[in-house]
């Protein structure tokens, strides 16, 4: 598997520098990292210590290497010039430097490293291709944060040789995938860079049998809509309140405390709970996908069936029984753990929806999407903007109201902006440029708006959902498909030549490529097994695509599995943010 590959790899380099070691770790990397390697295997290899990468001296540590796992950036390399320069050479035994690049070395950083004249100070200098990282068993993501912002603002393709990297490990360990889609002009530079990396190596043509039929490569920008919505799924809303990082959450502790009696509310937790969230908890796998208006009956449900699962202690009577229950209590234990989080989680998350400014919010979200009033100045944003909401809960509707129109018209965009930077300051006037760059915030050209024509031809609204017992994937929020799942969706049947006019309306080229299988590897299709989709969302996805996703999954006559791969999990807040700019103030 991919997770082992990667331990394999860390376990080599770690072997080469002999004895034992400190790591100095860029921040950003120690999450992604965890999802790979557990402290046991660093411990195993003679990690002895931990430090956080920042400008200084070292922090003392009697070990015989240091080594720095950093991201190529040159903002990092002055940092590490400063903690070598600050080393104290008159020490004795000296420290051995080394440095390992994820995902790749990088000239530039190396020359700068040079220029300083520390680039000798290194004895190993190589590269951890951590591309694609295991989130879930259906799930990899490159966590590249930047990801969207260098492909459509500065013309920056790296993260896509990284994505095409990451695709040809994935086919070295899994089977070359026979065909390929795409959409967007970045995934038809990512497929050309598959099929130019297979050119030239040969010998990647493995005999491995496909484990995946399709590779569907879609850009963000084809369908800029859904992550500005507000994700309606336990785990979309997790992600939208809280934030999800690395599968990690970090919630407010005072619902988590052990209630007992007669306390005072003085002893409180003052420490933020922070839990993991993935499909090994059974609970967790059986909601986050659902719609959050159909969790609260699973939990009561659940509620009940432990507490009888308790209560059979008082009819064991023979050793026998008593043993049995005894052998069944951790399982039970741990599930009863895991009903009092989730049921704390979904009473913060009830306390946030049932607020009248969420539901105001949704509301002017979903008459954007049906396609009501997109085309003039909306009295809530006007509002919300004389109260001061955050920023970003502006941008985020103003540019839904933007998708949704294909572009304002000229007045009304320049009012918002108008509105927006007397509000909030000049300084965001660099961010309205990225934004409109991106083509979230723009002015409608050519005077036509295609959106209705979009979401009537890929059913984009449907005004019955049923939440609790869904039929259709609009159900992740409340009434909206996401065009990315819908065209993953018609794609797998009845084909993308039946929609051969929206794909026209949407941004960049649709292609269909071909690898050529070795013969023998040809897969004969047994009645009713299903086909493999491996997905992969150049520019981010969100946490309600992926439930849309696994929801056409386990479909009954659905005939495909989904398998979901991206460059970041994102939701639209850390999007926008991720686009966003200050211009500092001048410091006179």
């Amino acid at each position: 598997s991919l997770r082992e590959a990667g331990r394999r790899e860390l376990r080599e380099f770690l072997d080469k520098c002999a004895g034992s070691k400190a790591i100095v770790w860029d921040e950003y990397l120690t999450g992604p990292f965890g999802l790979i390697a557990q402290y046991s295997l660093l411990k195993e290899h003679e990690v002895e210590k931990m430090f956080t990468l920042k400008p200084g001296r070292l922090p003392p540590a009697d070990v015989k290497n240091i080594i720095f796992f950093v991201r190529p950036k040159l903002e990092l390399m002055d940092i590490i010039t400063d903690n070598v320069l600050r080393e104290d050479r008159g020490r004795s035994p000296q420290r051995d430097f080394h440095i390992l690049f994820v995902p790749r070395r990088s000239l530039l950083c190396e020359q700068w490293l040079k220029e300083q004249g520390v680039l000798g100070s290194f004895i190993h200098r190589e590269q951890y291709s951590l591309d694609l990282i295991p989130f879930d068993g259906d799930l990899l993501s490159m966590e590249s944060e930047s990801a969207f912002k260098e492909c459509y603002l500065e013309s920056d393709q790296t993260s896509l040789y990284h994505a095409a990297k990451g695709l040809m490990t994935l086919q070295a360990l899994y089977g070359t995938i026979p065909q390929i889609f795409g959409k967007g002009d970045c995934a038809r530079h990512v497929a050309n860079m598959m099929i130019r990396m297979k050119r030239e190596f040969p010998g990647s043509q493995n005999s491995i049998f496909p484990v995946f039929d399709t590779l569907l490569l879609l850009d963000r920008n084809v369908d800029l809509l859904t992550p500005l919505a507000t994700q309606l799924t336990y785990e979309g809303l997790i992600d939208e309140i809280y934030g999800i990082q690395n599968t990690y959450v970090k919630l407010p502790p005072e619902k988590f405390a052990p209630k007992k009696q007669g306390e005072s509310g003085k002893d409180l937790p003052t420490e933020p709970k922070k839990l993991q969230l993935n499909s090994a908890e059974e609970l967790y796998a059986e909601i986050r996908d659902k719609n959050f208006n159909a969790v609260g009956s699973v939990l009561s449900k659940k509620a009940k069936i432990i507490s009888a699962a308790f209560e059979e202690r008082h009819h064991a009577k023979t050793v026998g029984e008593i043993k049995q229950f005894v052998s069944q209590l951790p399982h039970m234990q741990a599930a009863r753990s895991s009903l009092a989080n989730h049921t704390s989680i979904a009473e913060l998350i009830k306390d946030i929806t049932t607020s009248e400014d969420f539901f105001d919010n949704l509301t002017v979200e979903q008459e954007f999407m049906s396609g009501i009033d997109t085309d003039k100045v909306n009295n809530y944003i006007e509002d919300c903007i004389a109260q001061k909401h955050p920023l970003i809960k502006i941008l985020r509707l103003v540019c839904l109201q933007s998708v949704c129109n294909s572009g304002l018209k000229q007045k009304v965009l320049d009012h918002y902006k108008r509105e927006i930077i007397q509000t909030y300051g000049y300084e965001h006037i660099l961010t309205l440029n990225n934004l409109e760059k991106a083509g979230l915030l723009k002015p409608q050209t050519g005077g036509r708006n295609n959106y209705p024509t979009i979401r009537k031809t890929l059913r984009l609204w449907m005004d019955d959902v049923n939440e609790q017992n869904p039929n259709d994937i609009s159900y992740v929020y409340s009434g909206y498909a996401p065009l990315s799942v819908r065209l993953a969706q018609l794609l797998a049947r009845p084909g993308w030549r039946s929609i051969e006019e929206v794909l026209k309306m949407l941004p960049g080229p649709h292609f269909e490529e071909r690898q050529q299988l070795p013969t023998g590897l040809q897969k004969k299709r047994q009645q009713g097994e299903n086909r493999v989709t491996l997905v992969f969302f150049l520019g981010g996805v969100t946490y309600a695509e992926i439930a849309a996703l696994r929801f056409l999954s386990q479909m009954e006559d659905g005939g495909t599995e989904y398998v979901i791969a991206t460059t970041k999990l994102i939701n639209g807040t850390t999007w926008i943010k991720s686009l966003m700019e200050k211009l500092e103030p001048a410091p006179f």
